[in-house]
């Protein structure tokens, strides 16, 4: 028995479990399905090729063939392990538009504006460059900046100036557009994830119990309250644990929905289809799934890149001697070293759509590089228009749900696709990047009308990792959770991870998840008090 019962130990439920242990007089018990982290390339900020992909740290789901992808289907890897994705992800460091969080307050979300989540950002970091525009200096998660560069990444810098766009320092200030190097979760040269973070320093708080292997079946929901979860263990076993007070779900834009639908929780006659009993009638659940769809454009270079450095075993011992010795070089590298953020037409009031600069190329992290020199920029929209959902495939909770993206579905993320494809095409197109590359690989050069581009990119482009919006928070009756994340029509069951966003935030997922953590154990602090608070006299 706990208090709160807290499922998933990834982004938001590290900050969760960290943030209600801090008080003494309530018992926390943070669920986790899959191990400890206590692999070595967890820790190392380039592991991502080895642990990505891996069952021994990954859901390693599967979409169902997308049309908009010309019926193909995508790996969407998932972190299974202490940290969730923040141990398995690209290290980057980005909060979003302050614009994001203004429209989610709009739509009647109370609470939720800039200017109230933004100091929760503040509060969680230490940004070890020092003191900015609302930059901490005193939280639990270190942010710095790249140990790593490398030229072609530079004159990638050099030759979008020249198009005329701007250096930023840090876009994660007063304004995220321009281009710059990246801000990596990392501390003098290993992974700063969230229970490297956030769980670590509290593990031995008395009130705090982790529970490791231990897979989530259901939430248990008695007279419509939310009285705790059956788990099962790794040996098949299964327990009941029960939470007093609360049970919050942070098993992300899969895991929560598909959670509560094996719970009960859904549209009541999808739910009725696998036998499963009706708790709730909240057609929504599993619904306005958004993701951003990266097209990676790949580049030959006539000067050597990453993918040369380490081919041979020499040029790989070099660099691991150097990490050993130094924390530094290629193995302290994330997913990308330069960003862009921009915008693909004039009138726009802030970026749509995000660049990732890579030095290296590959089909897909943990596949392995190129044979050849060649670098990589990576182009998403930052809000895309189409919607897909999480739905049930059984009722049996060890089979991995369904998962349609519906990627490229309206006219206008088709173009905006497109147009940041051509950009991409333009810088490469400028020097001094243009003297450094030998051939347009991926899209050939012959390839230039609207169509052309749009059946490469249907063919070509992958996930970059951010499903959210699955367990929508809005004031309307069709939204999932409330602004307080409590899941309407029940009691004692509230969702705090990415899919609680009514709109993908513009930018990579890991910081705001923390913050939604961060956020949801405010308010639940706040209404414990107010529930404890004497009655008014009469």
């Amino acid at each position: 028995m706990a208090d709160y019962i807290v499922v998933g130990a990834g982004s938001a439920g590290c900050v969760v479990a960290n943030r209600l242990s801090a008080d003494p007089e309530v018992t926390v018990m943070l669920i986790e399905a899959g191990g400890r982290d206590s692999s070595p390339w967890i820790h190392v900020p380039v592991g991502y090729f080895k642990t990505m992909h891996d069952p021994a740290f990954d859901w390693c789901y599967e979409t169902q063939p997308d049309p908009g992808l010309n019926g193909r289907r995508l790996n969407w890897p998932r972190g299974r392990v202490l940290g969730g994705s923040s141990s398995l992800n690209g290290l980057l460091y980005v909060r979003g538009q302050r614009q994001d969080y203004d429209g989610w307050a709009q739509r009647g979300n109370a609470g939720w504006s800039w200017a109230e989540v933004g100091p929760i950002f503040e509060e969680l970091e230490t940004f070890q460059r020092g003191a900015g525009a609302g930059r901490g200096q005193s939280g639990e998660l270190q942010v710095s900046d790249p140990r790593l560069k490398r030229e072609i990444c530079e004159k990638w810098i050099a030759a979008a100036e020249a198009l005329g766009h701007v250096y930023n320092p840090d876009y994660n200030g007063p304004v995220q557009e321009g281009i710059g190097h990246f801000q990596l979760t990392v501390n003098k040269g290993r992974r700063c994830s969230a229970a490297v973070a956030f769980l670590k320093p509290v593990r031995n708080r008395p009130n705090l119990q982790v529970v490791a292997e231990a897979q989530v079946l259901r939430v248990v929901i008695e007279a419509g309250r939310a009285t705790g979860v059956e788990i099962r263990r790794p040996d098949g076993s299964r327990e009941v644990l029960r939470a007093a007070q609360e049970v919050i779900l942070c098993a992300g834009a899969i895991g929560s929905p598909q959670i509560l639908m094996l719970s009960g929780v859904g549209e009541a006659d999808a739910l009725r289809a696998h036998g499963v009993a009706v708790q709730a009638d909240r057609a929504e659940v599993g619904r306005n799934l958004q993701d951003h769809l990266q097209a990676r454009l790949v580049f030959k270079c006539r000067e050597a890149t990453l993918n040369d450095e380490i081919r041979s075993f020499y040029d790989k011992a070099r660099i691991g001697l150097e990490y050993a010795l130094f924390r530094s070089g290629p193995m302290t590298m994330a997913a990308s070293l330069v960003f862009g953020f921009m915008k693909t037409r004039p009138g726009l009031a802030t970026p749509d759509i995000q660049f990732h600069i890579q030095p290296w190329s590959a089909d897909s992290p943990g596949e392995g590089v190129h044979p050849f020199s060649a670098f990589t920029q990576s182009v998403c929209q930052l809000r895309p228009e189409s919607r897909g959902r999480i739905g049930l495939r059984s009722a049996d909770p060890m089979q991995h749900p369904l998962i349609e993206p519906n990627y490229l579905a309206t006219r206008s993320d088709q173009d905006t696709l497109v147009a940041g494809i051509r950009m991409a095409r333009a810088i490469a197109r400028t020097e001094p990047l243009r003297g450094a590359i030998s051939e347009e690989f991926r899209p050939a050069a012959g390839l230039e009308t609207r169509d052309e581009l749009l059946d490469w990119a249907r063919m070509n482009s992958t996930t970059i990792y951010h499903p959210t919006g699955t367990c929508r928070m809005g004031p309307d009756d069709a939204a999932v959770v409330d602004a307080r994340l409590r899941v309407k029509g029940l009691r004692g069951l509230r969702v705090a991870d990415c899919s609680i966003m009514p709109d993908i935030v513009s930018g990579n997922t890991n910081a705001p998840a923390m913050m939604i953590g961060a956020k949801l154990a405010r308010m639940v602090a706040e209404d414990r008090k107010a529930a404890a608070a004497p009655a008014p006299a009469a």
